[in-house]
């Protein structure tokens, strides 16, 4: 594989573009805008296009906060990828990771020799893509890589291999594009602070 596309992944530029809150709901400043989503998921599509070429990746998304992402990522490779999902809980309601991870829903594919990339939303403590990892080793695909759209600064607790990352963001609750506050907000077309994390959690 070529240099790992997450060596180039840096902290969003700042923007003045805001995506205007639906439902009523308060959001904070943008953190990502959608411009420099749609940029940052194309030079990953294109850095995994070239890293497999000639062995499609399954793609598994993790529920639900990569959803969104794993739409627009996997248009963006120009290869014929297979995809899956599945659902790992460690949040509950709260905004913190709980640091107890639960398969809710596991995959449908068998990962028998075959090279598996895992589509994150978002890695915070790292725990439970840690977890996730070794449960999916055992089950002896061929590779076993990560791509996540945002990493947390400083809040790693468990060591990690991120072939690509998209931003490196700071320690701060974030929503939209897929991430949410309480099932809300994941509508929101760029990446915002929430504007008052304790008031989604319960």
């Amino acid at each position: 594989m070529t240099t790992p596309a997450g060596d180039a992944s840096a902290a969003p530029a700042a923007s003045a573009a805001t995506s205007a809150p639906r439902l009523g709901e308060s959001v904070g400043p943008v953190v990502v805008g959608a411009g420099e989503l749609r940029q940052r998921v194309a030079e990953l599509g294109a850095a995994i296009t070239e890293d497999y070429a000639g062995r499609p990746p399954l793609l598994v998304g993790v529920l639900k906060g990569a959803f969104v992402f794993m739409s627009d990522l996997s248009r963006a490779i120009d290869l014929p990828v297979d995809v899956d999902f599945m659902a790992v809980s460690s949040y509950g309601s709260a905004t913190r990771t709980s640091g107890v991870v639960r398969i809710v829903k596991d995959l449908d594919a068998d990962l028998s020799g075959r090279h598996v990339l895992v589509v994150e939303d978002i890695v915070d403590s790292g725990l439970t893509l840690s977890y996730l990892q070794r449960y999916l080793m055992a089950r002896g695909p061929a590779s076993l890589a990560v791509c996540a759209l945002l990493v947390k600064e400083g809040q790693q607790r468990a060591p990690l291999d991120l072939r690509y990352v998209g931003f490196r963001i700071p320690a701060e609750f974030v929503v939209g594009y897929g991430l949410d506050a309480d099932e809300r907000l994941r509508n929101l077309d760029a990446i915002h602070v929430l504007a008052d994390p304790s008031s989604s959690a319960s």
